[in-house]
């Protein structure tokens, strides 16, 4: 069943983030959607869950109270609404690399690779800092690192800010490459743990701007770093 409550409180990104992973604790909680714009919270639960427990597992500077309650879970978004915004940045870095790595006629593609790895993570550490707190918090419910280490979540944006601008300059290129494949593999080891563990946690790929599911799209994200960055080393080798 599928509840929609009134969450009053809420000011930022950090503050959904936080709402969210506190009622995902709950049992019987299965998913969450959580909007600071809405003052909102659907969810999904196996049973009925009493009001006062949400209000128990919230932060005192929260309240949720009853608004709307749909016995049935609400539809859902069509993946190309949900995947919009990582599908028209995806496009865009791609069309700028292709070009980028067109030279008399000849496509270059390890050029058009580090065009591409460059607009990645210059793109993306920008809608991270957006929110750097919000950004961390939501990293550390799903990375290994992160998990352990709360500092990893800022030190994480600043590395990827770091790699844009190196494969942007073309800074010690072998160097920056072993780094991305050593960053981007640990990366992935808790994206695949959540993915396979089914939890429906929001991807933190492109910060708290936007609240992506954690999917397949997320491995696939990060594995394209992983190849490209491994192909690009192998190159050099």
């Amino acid at each position: 069943m599928t509840h929609t409550y009134k969450v009053t409180g809420m000011t930022c990104s950090s503050c959904e983030a936080k709402v969210k992973s506190s009622l995902l604790m709950l049992p019987n909680v299965t998913e969450v959607e959580v909007s600071k714009e809405k003052q909102s919270a659907t969810i999904t639960m196996e049973k009925h869950i009493a009001l006062s427990t949400f209000q128990n597992a919230l932060d005192k500077k929260y309240s949720i109270t009853a608004a709307e309650h749909n016995e049935t879970a609400q539809q859902a978004k069509s993946w190309f609404a949900t995947y919009k915004p990582i599908l028209i940045i995806f496009a865009y870095i791609t069309t700028i690399s292709i070009i980028a790595g067109i030279q008399h006629s000849t496509f270059h593609w390890m050029q058009a690779m580090n065009i591409f790895m460059a607009g990645f993570f210059l793109t993306f550490s920008f809608f991270k800092m957006l929110d750097l707190k919000g950004f961390a918090e939501s990293y550390s419910m799903y990375d290994i690192v992160a998990k352990k280490i709360k500092a990893w979540g800022f030190i994480y944006a600043f590395i990827e800010l770091g790699l844009g601008i190196a494969y942007a300059t073309n800074f010690q290129p072998f160097a920056t490459n072993i780094v991305t494949f050593v960053v981007m593999t640990i990366s992935i080891i808790g994206v695949l743990q959540s993915v396979l563990n089914k939890r429906k946690i929001q991807c933190a790929c492109l910060g708290a701007v936007f609240n992506l599911p954690m999917s397949t799209v997320t491995i696939i994200e990060d594995a394209l770093m992983i190849a490209m960055s491994g192909i690009m080393l192998i190159t050099m080798l």
